[in-house]
């Protein structure tokens, strides 16, 4: 399984090696949209799931979900799936079974039930024996309630897929999507037509399939011994999350503590105007930076009786107390000792973490400004010292124009980017990546500052604004950090 977090972004990649890697010349097929592969699962995959992305099974080709895996410094899992073999030639398959007692045979001729029967419990034995050797470094990853992306490297007759899905359903998953980047015409009306399917994502359907191997440069097996390793890998190191509640006074606020294995750092958020801790978008920035290394502290800024009085959620300065009281919080626990700590803020959020930022001085280390509303921290910002990134979208035009004139005012080293197109929310395709890739960027730069380096005069000075670049854009499509 590949565990994205709910902004997440699922990417399927060929076997090659080749970045640039596509089915623009396989025979016997048609691409059903005309961009490259990769753009046309990602988006299709986000139209399909809401930008819910939870929980993705592969179900075959764990190899290929190694390298996405890797591509995403997401954690790797496994449905251990198997073939029903035909009682008279084992080879050819009639069914899958999966963990759980999970059985899909399809019709079938020349052979007795008791034969039938006989092939499943086989397979069964094999697959919870599988299962086991899978899982035996690490619990397998739950699916219950949760959007559930299955992916195979292809799919001929399909009878596996069929298996995992139902495998899905019994777990409590809560939608079902297969995603796969080739599978015949027929396979994929069948799946379209199973009421446990909510969608169906296929690059290329082909009605004259042939063997999946053809379709890849590099079709090699790989042992039940390496599949278990890939997975284990992958899991080794995974970060810690916890639950905890900051009492501010009298006034009791939940909390989610993220730890990754090497931390360099804190990153506490502050969430926007009508959002919680809860925000889909914070939790996609604040999983990327907890494979970057980077801690993560999201609590709410409000409680829900006080989130009606719309007052409050305008109250800049209840929001900044609340920011602060949350930051000496975190400075008192094990976990944070010694470690740099800096804010995220997201709207209001941004202008509660300037303002705490200015009170803070030096205890703040950095922040970054997703969309942010500095102007309600106007008076505060000669204030800041620490290193600020303004993040706004470039067809944000409103807060782009409040964020030039608050940048006019910061007198720290600071930097205004722009990301083209993008709108308040971030909701375009790989909006929410490059924000994320910018701010890892920026993190990792001033959490390095920490450790004795002084800046430069260079660094001391403000930076201007700028549109993300290039390599920028190609880095946050490829790799979102």
């Amino acid at each position: 399984m590949l565990v994205v977090d709910e902004a997440g972004r699922l990417l399927l990649a060929r076997r090659s090696r080749d970045p640039d890697a596509g089915f623009w010349d396989t025979p016997g097929g048609f691409l059903d949209e005309a961009e490259h592969p990769v753009d046309g699962l990602r988006r299709e995959l986000l139209e399909e799931t809401g930008l819910e992305v939870e929980v993705g099974a592969f179900v075959g080709g764990v190899d290929v979900a190694a390298e996405v895996a890797a591509v995403l410094h997401a954690p790797l899992d496994a449905v251990a799936v198997r073939k029903v073999g035909h009682p008279l030639q084992p080879e050819y398959g009639i069914g899958a079974v999966a963990p759980g007692g999970i059985a899909y045979v399809r019709a079938h001729d020349g052979v007795s039930d008791e034969e039938i029967a006989e092939a499943v419990h086989s397979a069964a034995e094999k697959a919870v024996a599988l299962d086991a050797r899978l899982h035996e470094r690490h619990a397998p990853l739950s699916v219950a309630d949760a959007t559930c992306v299955l992916v195979d490297d292809g799919l001929a007759t399909g009878g596996t897929m069929v298996a995992a899905v139902r495998w899905a359903r019994a777990r409590g998953a809560r939608r079902v999507v297969v995603a796969v980047p080739v599978a015949s015409a027929g396979t994929v009306g069948r799946l379209q037509r199973d009421e446990d399917v909510d969608a169906v994502v296929c690059l290329v359907t082909a009605f004259d399939l042939g063997s999946i191997g053809t379709w890849y440069e590099d079709f090699h097996q790989v042992s039940d011994a390496d599949v278990a390793e890939l997975v284990a890998a992958s899991r080794d190191g995974e970060p810690v999350s916890s639950t905890a509640e900051i009492t501010i006074g009298d006034v009791p606020l939940p909390a989610d503590l993220t730890i990754p294995s090497s931390c360099i750092g804190w990153v506490v958020f502050a969430h926007g105007s009508g959002s919680s801790r809860r925000s889909p978008r914070n939790i996609s920035v604040a999983a990327a930076l907890n494979r970057a290394g980077i801690a993560t502290l999201l609590f709410d800024l409000l409680t829900p009786e006080e989130e009606v009085d719309r007052h409050n959620v305008f109250d800049v300065e209840l929001l900044a107390r609340r920011l602060g009281a949350a930051t000496r919080w975190l400075s008192t626990r094990p976990e944070a000792s010694g470690l740099p700590i800096a804010y995220f803020g997201a709207s209001t959020g941004a202008a509660a973490a300037l303002f705490a930022a200015s009170e803070l001085g030096d205890r703040i280390t950095a922040v970054v400004s997703r969309g942010g509303r500095p102007d309600l921290a106007w008076d505060r910002l000669a204030d800041v010292r620490a290193p600020t990134l303004l993040i706004v979208g470039g067809a944000d035009a409103v807060v782009l124009e409040v964020n030039e004139a608050a940048a006019a005012q910061l007198t720290c080293p600071h930097e205004l980017v722009v990301v083209p197109e993008a709108t308040h929310l971030f909701e375009e395709p790989r909006a929410l990546e490059h924000v994320a890739s910018l701010a890892v960027a920026w993190l990792r730069k001033y959490f390095a500052t920490t450790d004795g380096h002084p800046e430069t005069d260079s660094e001391r000075r403000s930076h201007g604004r700028r549109e993300i670049t290039g390599d920028e854009r190609a880095g946050a499509a490829g790799s979102p950090v």
